[in-house]
């Protein structure tokens, strides 16, 4: 297995109305998810990398909240304007910033939980033809995406990311 993906690489799949209830599910609880994967870790741990040269577990929770951020952000900008070009941002140099280093994970996960309960709650009102023809642009990769593969994208961001905790626990036996 790769550490750096845990659970494979993120692989767009066609729309269903079962899908749509999973990932918004998967919307819904991530926040309690990651949570519950660095539960009762203490201050060493949480500055422990989750593999060489990847970025410690407190980066990790902090960088979950900073890319959901930008996640809620696009969703918001995919519904109300026409292909809208996102920002993208050096998830890398967000990572280094010194709130990461100082700011508690708490705060964070506080910020996920209530992000991703508005986030829920505008995504479960969608329509199928919302989820497959609302789109927004992203200029780094050059590439049209609809809200549906934004919703797959940030589905499996979470778990990608509980996984980098939850494995490096199982390996360490924490």
């Amino acid at each position: 297995m790769d550490p750096r993906y845990p659970i494979g690489k993120y692989e767009p799949q066609p729309f269903s109305a079962t899908l749509l209830e999973e990932r918004l599910i998967d919307i819904k609880f991530l926040p309690q998810l990651l949570e519950n994967a660095i539960l009762n870790l203490d201050e060493a741990q949480l500055n422990t990398p989750y593999r060489e040269g990847g970025w410690t577990l407190k980066q990790v929770v902090h960088h979950v909240a900073d890319s959901h951020m930008n996640a809620y952000t696009r969703f918001k900008l995919g519904l109300t304007e026409d292909n809208p070009t996102i920002k993208p941002y050096d998830e890398e140099a967000w990572a280094e910033l010194p709130d990461v280093e100082v700011v508690p994970i708490n705060v964070s996960l506080t910020l996920l939980h209530a992000m991703h309960n508005r986030l829920y709650h505008t995504l479960k009102a969608l329509t199928e033809e919302q989820w497959l023809e609302r789109t927004i642009y992203h200029p780094a990769s050059k590439l049209t995406i609809t809200l549906w593969d934004l919703l797959g994208m940030y589905v499996w961001h979470g778990k990608h990311h509980v996984a980098h905790i939850t494995t490096l626990r199982e390996n360490r036996n924490w």
